[in-house]
């Protein structure tokens, strides 16, 4: 009897560990799900020229920095990106070149950060975790031509 309360604990501590770990990994997939989706909006938004799906995705804070081959680095703000957007419309650029490869790179908490691939630039995105919803923070972009 002495020995089967100490086995009985760890039984229970074992159960109750493997059960946070699985409701754990069941979060982290739905925040990498959630997070893919901001930025797969995001792109889709500068794809057909939707300024206000493109605002849904952006964070109140958010930053982006062009970089650009020998052009001195460019910012644009939030209320930037939409206004261009909402100017400009559709871009000029083939629907064959219209595409993205969205990686999301780590989770921690309330901040994740994500990798978005075009044909023509490479996006390195901070996302912030508010009121349930993943908004985009900063961008950093690498534009290739």
């Amino acid at each position: 009897m002495p020995r089967l309360v100490p086995a009985l604990a760890l039984c229970l501590f074992l159960s109750f560990n493997i059960s946070t770990q699985a409701q754990s990994n069941q979060t982290s997939t739905a925040d990498a799900s959630a997070v893919r989706a901001t930025v797969t909006h995001y792109i889709e938004a500068y794809y057909a020229g939707d300024a206000r799906r493109m605002e849904q995705t952006l964070h109140p804070h958010y930053l982006k920095h062009m970089i650009h081959g020998d052009i001195p680095m460019r910012d644009k703000t939030g209320p930037q990106m939409v206004q261009e957007i909402r100017a400009n419309g559709v871009p000029d650029m083939p629907q064959a070149a219209r595409t993205e490869k969205v990686t999301v790179l780590d989770i921690a908490g309330t901040i994740a950060s994500a990798k978005l691939v075009t044909p023509g630039w490479v996006d390195y995105i901070t996302l912030s975790k508010s009121d349930g919803e993943w908004k985009i923070l900063s961008v950093v972009q690498r534009i290739d031509n």
